[in-house]
């Protein structure tokens, strides 16, 4: 009896240390794959804010706008300074003549030194107007920064969109080609069974290949946005990015009024202020012109030393004479030229973001109610197509190419939802950018 216990004891060791020991390397195995896996940083483009996150850091054209705008504000401290002053020296005799002595050059071994020293005093009023004018110009510069990157977020979401689109276009047809290879396989053993002709599997086939042909351009389409998304980002073109999972929701239709939307448009658009920017420069630089008519200031001062000493003092008052008047009126006329065109382009920029606000309102609604018909209406009534012809051709009631046809009427379906998705994505992006902000 305890013989054979021991013998059917030494029969299960050695059975059951293999299995824990392989159960341990995979838990082991698994552990370390897990820990790289863990390490690795998620790739972008699973949703577009991520992109729009790594272009607010790496972009140069908005890096560029940044530092052009830091450089200007920099601009009204010392376009309102006043001129830096002016030292000159006067050397007097210095031949020497009459005098027991050599030429020199020195202020103590000659006749005489004066030392002037002048500070230009422009007329009460011209230094503010020149440093309020760079402050418009600062805010201009402000102003083009914000739009260089609303039309940078828009151009992102565009091409996200149209990423999204392939990639999902690229699921979509993968998925209708294994449908068709089923349908294949139907009609092979319809054609066995001698209910079918060759034809239909023939059929099934070119379809397939006709579908891989596409798939090919889908990829390509995908691929090409991709690589757009890259160099927005200013990553490099191969870069790998996630698969698109969510677009973002559309705004509710309360929201996109066009009055509360072109109210917000006119308050907020940077393009629109930064035009306001400039009519306040060109502005200031009519008050400037007109200013001109009024003369400028030189005081100065002048110690002259005879020998060792500082024999006298002389005050010096210059005055400069407008006398230019052709001239002068020439340059009033072009500043008064120059705030006309201000703000004319002003209201140029204006009535075009209007316009274009109506136009992407427009095509936002038809890409919903598209979008709407599709999913609700085009979609359902194609299925039910499908599985009505797919069940007539199993009973010999529809012929193969009835049954093609319903199932290109779903790929259309559905192609033709992730078009309007697409597009409405396309026409938030110009809206947001023309209204300053996200919705």
């Amino acid at each position: 009896m305890d013989h054979d216990r021991q013998v059917r004891r030494a029969r299960t060791i050695p059975a059951t240390l293999p299995l824990r020991r392989f159960a341990a390397a995979c838990l082991g195995s698994l552990a370390l794959a897990s820990v790289p896996a863990l390490a690795q940083p998620a790739l972008p483009g699973g949703n577009v804010e991520s992109l729009l996150e790594i272009a607010r850091e790496r972009n140069p054209e908005f890096a560029s706008m940044k530092l052009e705008a830091a450089a200007a504000r920099e601009k009204p401290e010392s376009a309102g300074a006043l001129p830096d002053p002016t030292f000159r020296v006067e050397l007097m005799d210095v031949t020497n003549a009459g005098m027991d002595a050599s030429p020199n050059l020195l202020p103590s071994r000659i006749g005489g030194a004066k030392y002037t020293v002048m500070q230009m005093l422009p007329w009460y009023g011209k230094r503010d107007a020149m440093r309020e004018a760079a402050e418009a110009d600062a805010q201009a510069a402000s102003g083009r920064v914000d739009a260089t990157w609303l039309e940078l977020s828009m151009r992102i979401k565009s091409a996200y969109a149209q990423y999204y689109l392939a990639a999902e276009n690229e699921k979509l047809t993968s998925e209708v080609l294994d449908l068709m290879a089923r349908l294949e396989g139907i009609a092979q053993a319809r054609y066995a069974g001698g209910l079918a002709a060759q034809q239909d599997a023939i059929r099934a086939q070119v379809e397939q290949t006709t579908m891989r042909t596409d798939l090919v351009m889908i990829e390509s389409d995908r691929r090409r946005a991709a690589a757009r998304l890259n160099a927005l980002v200013a990553r490099p073109a191969a870069a790998p990015l996630a698969y698109p999972a969510r677009i973002r929701p559309l705004p509710p239709p309360a929201r996109l009024q066009a009055g509360a939307l072109e109210d917000r448009a006119r308050a907020r658009n940077p393009s629109i202020a930064v035009e306001e920017a400039r009519a306040r420069s060109a502005g200031k630089m009519v008050e400037l012109a007109d200013l001109n008519r009024y003369p400028d200031f030189t005081v100065g001062i002048s110690p002259t030393q005879n020998r060792n000493r500082v024999s006298e003092w002389e005050l010096m008052l210059e005055v400069s004479i407008p006398l230019q008047q052709s001239s002068r009126r020439a340059r009033e006329r072009e500043a008064r030229a120059m705030l006309e065109a201000a703000r004319a382009r002003r209201d140029s920029a204006t009535v075009g973001l209007m316009g274009e606000l109506g136009e992407s309102l427009a095509g936002l609604e038809a890409a919903r109610r598209t979008e709407a018909l599709a999913a609700k209406s085009l979609l359902p009534q194609a299925e039910l197509t499908f599985q009505s012809a797919l069940a007539g051709y199993e009973n010999g009631k529809v012929d193969f190419a009835t049954l093609l046809d319903a199932q290109r009427q779903i790929l259309r379906a559905k192609q033709e939802r992730l078009k309007a998705q697409a597009e409405a994505q396309m026409r938030l992006a110009e809206i947001e950018r023309i209204v300053g902000e996200e919705l």
